[in-house]
């Protein structure tokens, strides 16, 4: 398992590049999930309908 985790000597370089593709996905779909939500708002604010509720 330690052999795992050492990654044949390239875990200084690897881990940190999982952590910063982590990263990057992450914000990507929270960012997608603001921006869509922000959308729907504006759509309804446009059409003059009431917010929809929060859940």
């Amino acid at each position: 398992m330690s052999d795992f985790f050492r990654m044949g000597g390239y875990a200084v370089y690897l881990w940190p590049a999982y952590a910063l593709t982590f990263a990057v996905l992450a914000w990507n779909v929270l960012s997608a999930r603001r921006a869509l939500r922000e959308a729907k708002a504006e759509a309804r604010r446009r059409m003059g309908l009431r917010p929809e509720p929060r859940s």
